[in-house]
């Protein structure tokens, strides 16, 4: 049997949405940085958006907070996430597919 693709090993429905989302590594050992972007698409089990650090590699684990306001909202949640996809974009940007693994903390 054929490998499925991508979009055919998707547990839940992707919606494109645009969200504020705050990134960070979770491991002290990865390069330190905290960044802001916007989703692309998000899931039940995860989020899309892109950057233009390099920072990021597969497997890496982040904290998640989305959607993610300043000053913080009630409603932000913070997840602890995996970067299970890292694309090369145009312009020196990088898409990164991140898995939700788990709710971590409201901050």
């Amino acid at each position: 049997m054929p490998p499925l693709s991508p979009q055919e090993r998707r547990r839940s429905r992707r919606i494109k949405i645009g969200q504020p989302v705050k990134v960070r590594p979770s491991d002290p050992d990865d390069p330190q940085f905290e960044e802001t972007s916007v989703t692309m698409n998000v899931s039940k089990d995860g989020i899309y958006f892109v950057s233009q650090k390099r920072a990021y590699s597969e497997g890496m684990r982040l904290f998640v907070a989305v959607p993610h306001h300043a000053p913080r909202d009630p409603q932000d949640r913070e997840y602890l996430g995996q970067v299970v996809r890292v694309d090369t974009l145009a312009e020196g940007r990088f898409g990164i597919a991140v898995q939700l693994l788990s709710a971590w903390a409201a901050k």
